[in-house]
Order: structure tokens, then sequence, then C-alpha cells
């Protein structure tokens, strides 16, 4: 990557990167930097990475009906994308199409709230990745062991814990485009069970069955917590805008595609699920699909079911890698993050970010499923508040600013849209428990310390910062902007 030296990176601190006009931004990411080298990523492959940002399947939504029944479940997943998905996906598509560059929300942020909110930014959503990806291959072994006994725990755990991770590792470092094909894989091997389950449930289909509820017997906090868990991370793709063929054009597209995919995989085996097998809420748990694959159409589909969710959990590593690596990368190519942090492999891929991330995965491999949950959603809920308010603060101070997407509402309307969303995520921070409270905001307390002290790095030149060539000049541009206002 070829960058400019900008001595002491103080002087890109000192110009607050909110500061700037909207206009510099016009042609990022498209045609000029070296990446450009590498294959880019086409709609249908970053389709089904936004698919295993987000869901890769219906495996994990078992939950929602134990918890609130049948017609709650499905009306929850009809009506919560309104309430947080579209918003969100929306606001990927105005700000990743009008900042298309590797660092996705991590540019937004600092462009409407500056560098110190956008570094904190990059750590939770950073960290939150990671710690979500400390999941899938704890899972995969999860749906191994019950053929594998030794792989419940123990050295032969660990072990396999570390060579699922190197070996997906590998396939990130390997590149952006194979990940993005491997991800279409996946996703067709994990959805055609489902289609054929689906198929052999019509005729036992109930529609009456899917009315049930009980509202005097709903766990809320579980209800809510498996829509929300299954039903974000939209923006991630956003951190691999700078990769995107012709983000403009394919980020929007890719995000409705996504969107559809993702609401009907989940809509129909619930739909199958609960309208064609008698209702038993205690049973609905992870892993009952596979229960009511082999009900509805023999033991080759429950191993179908089974396969395809162990495989679904490979799918969300690699794209989550994927986010998590390139995020730092961009970070790096805007001064945040030493240089070396910018450096790519002969396979276009950011090397040090893929370490970096790998080694977090391991490191926390070890904890709980549901303490891994927890963590992960609070540092996220953190992190979309500080989305909304530079999405609306754009919005706000640069409203003529070039946006080749852009969300079909005036600010007013804006404001209104992340209202609810905003609300959704104080009730989930409320539900959190004392212990992850304490956990997370000791996390973010590092952020606010971090930073500073990788400024101290670099004014004693401990090591090397440097801002992309290929990058906007925040300061040229405003002059520019400012010379052509006077001329005008």
């Amino acid at each position: 990557m070829k960058l400019r030296k900008t001595g002491s990176n103080r002087d890109y601190y000192s110009v607050p990167m909110g500061e700037c006009s909207g206009p510099q931004y016009q042609g990022v990411g498209e045609g000029t930097l070296k990446a450009d080298s590498f294959r880019k990523v086409s709609v249908i492959p970053l389709v089904f990475l936004i698919f295993y940002e987000v869901s890769g399947g219906p495996f994990g939504i078992e939950d929602s009906v134990q918890a609130a029944g049948p017609l709650l479940a499905i009306l929850g997943f009809l009506i919560f994308p309104f309430i947080w998905s579209i918003p969100e996906a929306l606001i990927t598509a105005e700000m990743g199409t009008m900042f298309p560059e590797n660092g996705g929300y991590v540019v937004w942020v600092s462009s409407a709230l500056g560098p110190f909110w956008g570094f904190q930014q990059g750590w939770m959503k950073w960290l939150s990745g990671v710690i979500d990806n400390a999941l899938y291959p704890v899972l995969f072994l999860d749906y191994l062991k019950s053929g594998v006994p030794a792989l419940g725990a123990g050295l032969p755990r660990t072990l396999a814990v570390l060579i699922l991770t190197v070996a997906l590792t590998y396939m990130n470092y390997r590149g952006l485009t194979i990940v993005g094909w491997v991800a279409v894989f996946l996703g067709v091997f994990s959805i055609l069970p489902f289609i054929f389950m689906g198929l052999a449930a019509i005729p036992k289909l109930r529609p009456s069955r899917w009315l049930s509820v009980d509202m005097h017997n709903v766990d809320w906090s579980l209800y809510l917590n498996t829509l929300f868990w299954n039903l974000n991370y939209w923006d991630s793709i956003s951190t691999l805008a700078g990769e995107v063929d012709n983000p403009r054009r394919t980020l929007p597209k890719a995000l409705l595609y996504a969107l559809i995919l993702v609401v009907v995989g989940y809509l129909y085996p619930l739909l199958a699920g609960t309208g064609a097998i008698p209702l038993d809420r205690e049973l609905w748990t992870d892993g009952y699909f596979s229960d009511i694959a082999k009900i509805l159409g023999g033991v080759w589909l429950r191993w179908w079911v089974q396969g395809a969710s162990a495989l679904s959990n490979m799918g969300m590593f690699v794209a989550e890698m994927s986010s998590d690596s390139y995020q730092l990368l961009g970070m790096s190519e805007r001064g945040m993050l030493p240089e070396f942090f910018s450096k790519r492999s002969r396979y276009g891929t950011p090397l040090v970010g893929i370490l970096f991330s790998a080694s977090g995965v391991i490191l926390l491999s070890w904890l709980s499923f549901q303490e891994i949950v927890a963590a992960e959603n609070f540092l996220y809920c953190f992190g979309m508040i500080l989305e909304f308010v530079a999405f609306v603060k754009l919005r706000i101070e640069q409203p003529t600013a070039p946006r080749p997407y852009r969300v079909p509402l005036e600010t007013t309307g804006c404001i209104l849209m992340v209202l609810p969303p905003t609300l959704l995520i104080c009730v989930v921070l409320a539900l959190a428990s004392f212990k992850v409270m304490i956990v997370s905001v000791v996390a973010m307390l590092v952020g606010f310390v971090l930073q500073p002290c990788l400024m101290y790095v670099e004014k004693r030149r401990w090591l090397r910062f440097s801002v992309s060539s290929d990058l906007p000049d925040f300061r040229s541009a405003e002059n520019e902007n400012d010379a052509e206002s006077l001329m005008g």
C-alpha cells in the first residue's frame, strides 16, 4: 500500500474529521487503491457475506417459540425487521456509499464526532466482533460432540478449537473473493434442507397452530434477546466497502437482497415447524429444527439440517473475521492505528488484522455461550448509538454532501426512524446482568485509555502512523471547498 507520510500524525488529529465537508469523499474506493489489483467482491458473494454477518440460517431462532409461543415468534420476525433491521440496513447503505472505504462505521463516526469517538467506535465494534466470532468454533464443536464425545471438554476440545480457528483464518488470508464464494456455497447448503422441510410440511399444516399464544407465560428477556441476536450486524459489511466492486451500486442492492433472504429464511422454517408439528414449547430449544426435519422428512433430512447447522458456523466465522480484519486495515489507513496494520498479504488481505482478530478469538473461546452473547450485545449496543448519532449529525451538518444512496426521508424522518431502535438498545442494556455491565464498561474504559496512549506513541515516534495517500486529504479538500465558495 502506498502511504503518505505525515511526519508526526498530530497534524492529522489536529483537524477533526468532523470538520471536513462532504464532497471530498467522492470517488473514494473506486479505482484508486492498490487493492484494485485484486479481484473485487461482486453482488452475489456480497449478499451471502451479509447473510452470514447477520444470520447464517434459522439456527437459534427456536428459543423465540419457547419464550413466547408461535404467534409472538412469527410476529417478532415480521415486525422486528421494521424496528431494527431495515433502519440499520438503510443507514449502512447511505453511509457506506457516502464513505466507500475500509473502516466503514469508524469513518462515519470520526467524520461526525471526531477521531476520539471514531477510535472508540472501532475499539468497541472490533471487540464485539471478536467476541462474537469466539462463539462459532465452540458451537461447531457442540454440534459434533454428540458423535465424538471427546470434543466435549479437555485437551481434545482445546486442540480442536485451535485447529479449526487456524484453518478458517487461513481461508481469510487467501482472499475475500474466496471467502465470498465459500459463503455462497455454505449459504445454499444451509438453506436447501429447510426448503425440503417446508415442502414436506405442507400436507400437515394447521394454520390455527400459528395463532397459539399465552400472554401470561412469556419470557420477554429471552424473546427480545433472541430477536436481537438474530437480526443485527447489518453495518458490519461497511468495513469491506473498499473491497467491493462499484460499492455505490453494489452495496445497497446487496443489503436489500440479503434483508429479504434473512427474513424469509427465518419465517419459512418457523411457519413450517409451528404449523405442522403439535406445539410443545419446552422442546423448542437450539437444535429442535433437526428433530422437526426428522419428523417431516426422515433421518436423512435431520442429518442434512445438522450438517448445515455446523457448517453455518464456519460461514459466520469467516464473514465476521473478514469484517473485523478489514476494519483494522481501514483504521490504519486513516492513521488511527500503526502503519503495520495496513500491510496486505500477496493475496490483498490484511495480514496483521487477521492475526490480531484470530488471536482474540482464541483467547476468548474459553468463555461460556451466555457470557459471550451478553458481553457482545452490550458493546454492540454502545457502538450502534454512536452510529445513529453520526448519521443524524451528518444529515444536519452536511445535507448537500454527495450520497450515492440516500435514505428516502428528510432529517426529521431520519430522527424518527432511529428512535425505536434506540429505545430497543436501552431495553437490551437494561436486561444485562451486573457482571456483564462491569466487564463491558471496563472494556470501554480500555478504549478511552488506549487512544491517547497511541497518540503518545506516535508523538514519541516509537511506531509509524501514516494516512494512505489514496484516501482524501481532509485539509486539502476543505481548502478547495473554501476556495470554490469564495469564487462563487
